[in-house]
């Protein structure tokens, strides 16, 4: 079950050898914007991580937790109102001890948004 259910759809999704590149159109009238905020809406970046957590189980096939964040950079805010639709380019690797190091960028109309490196174990 995902925990973001109606947030945001998949348009589309391809896979390459290091991971995958998915295009997500987010929904500019979810509730989450009511308070994230009021006539300014701004995609929660925990909600941007979320999504890489369950693109990343969705292409794996497996439940994740974030064990570790290596690398967490903001460097655009979303708005959903001008940038609905957001890609989200994922390189997938495992570790000695079978984690996974996902890496991730985040870009709205080809710029970066969000640079993310974390370390995921299998619950």
């Amino acid at each position: 079950m995902k925990l973001l259910n109606n947030f945001y759809t998949i348009l589309e999704s391809n896979t390459n050898e290091n991971g995958l590149s998915v295009l997500v159109k987010i929904d500019k009238e979810h509730s989450i914007f009511d308070g994230h905020f009021p006539n300014h809406p701004v995609t929660p970046g925990v909600c941007t991580m979320q999504i890489i957590k369950e693109l990343s189980e969705e292409h794996l096939g497996k439940k994740l937790m974030l064990k570790m964040a290596r690398n967490v950079k903001f460097m655009a805010i979303i708005n959903p109102q001008q940038n609905e639709d957001v890609r989200f380019d994922l390189a997938i690797d495992t570790d000695e001890n079978g984690d996974y190091s996902i890496k991730s960028t985040v870009l709205i109309d080809e710029n970066p948004a969000l640079k993310f490196g974390g370390v995921y174990k299998t619950i």
